[in-house]
């Protein structure tokens, strides 16, 4: 089998450097094993993604001298096949609509809270039949019953990675997660898990702070009968606090390094690669 790795940045900033190391963690590998790299835009979030930045995105990794197979798959124009997805889960009862608000599901103080916030409480779960119209007329979010989906598959489920080993998946330390809205008509966990299966992602190479994303992820993938990849979460980039690079905290961004008269050595070598004759590196 070959191996393919994958870089699937969402356009809402100019990359920075800790996309840089993410984006070379792959594609180093991928290179290593005459494998496959793939560069994948998800851009799913309508109100946050822009237009700039995903042109951006492959000026900023052709400069970094990153090499990708075409076609690039831009998730914002298959959103029927995710639909269709959707469409097989409510057929087998594992669907429901949700009304409330992310200010209802903060307001239940009783609620434990997780990497993702407040866990539902599950309120609109096991809708009547006409409890469940009324609230398909409104606007809504489609959540997955994770007690039903369980029992909908063999467990335990599992995973392999490449820094913390074999992981046991807990996908209802989540809730049942919000696999579509009405501003976002697929969520992040279906999309990305649809298309690396689609695009035959053997192995998935992003930051630590994905982990845990790993478990509902692993859970779709059982019940759609899509392959299991090997992962491989791999440590952040920080700022001199400590702090994880990020957007919101205007991170140093490829373009200006570029602008600043920093090579695309100089810049692989502060995102953690520097160039070195070894043959098969492995993932910082």
């Amino acid at each position: 089998m070959t191996l393919t790795t994958r870089f699937a940045p969402s356009p809402t900033g100019l990359l920075h450097l800790g996309h840089a190391h993410s984006a070379l963690a792959g594609f180093r590998v991928a290179q290593a094993a005459r494998g496959r790299f793939l560069l994948r835009i998800e851009d799913i979030d309508r109100q946050r993604c822009r237009p700039e930045f995903v042109d951006a995105i492959p000026r900023d990794l052709a400069w970094l001298g990153l090499e990708w197979e075409d076609p690039v798959r831009v998730q914002s124009r298959h959103m029927a096949e995710y639909r269709a997805v959707l469409e097989d889960l409510d057929g087998r009862g594992l669907l429901y609509p949700c009304i409330c608000t992310r200010a209802d599901v903060a307001a239940a103080g009783a609620a434990p809270h997780g990497s993702e916030g407040p866990i539902y409480p599950g309120t609109c779960r096991d809708p009547s039949p006409a409890q469940r119209a009324e609230r398909l007329a409104q606007p809504h979010a489609l959540r997955l019953d994770v007690c039903r989906a369980l029992a909908a598959v063999e467990r335990p489920l599992w995973f392999q990675d490449q820094f913390h080993g074999r992981l046991r998946c807990d996908p209802a330390r989540f809730g049942d997660v919000v696999l579509a809205r009405k501003d976002t008509p697929a969520s992040y966990h279906l999309c990305v898990t649809h298309d690396d299966a689609l695009q035959g992602v053997t192995l998935v190479t992003r930051g630590e702070d994905l982990l845990a994303a790993t478990d509902v992820q692993r859970l779709l993938q059982a019940l759609m009968g899509w392959p299991v990849p090997e992962y491989a979460h791999h440590r952040l980039l920080t700022d001199a606090d400590g702090r994880r690079l990020a957007k919101r905290d205007r991170a140093a961004t490829l373009a200006s390094l570029r602008e600043a008269g920093h090579t695309p050595a100089d810049v692989r070598a502060l995102a953690g690669w520097p160039d070195q004759p070894a043959s098969s590196p492995s993932i910082a």
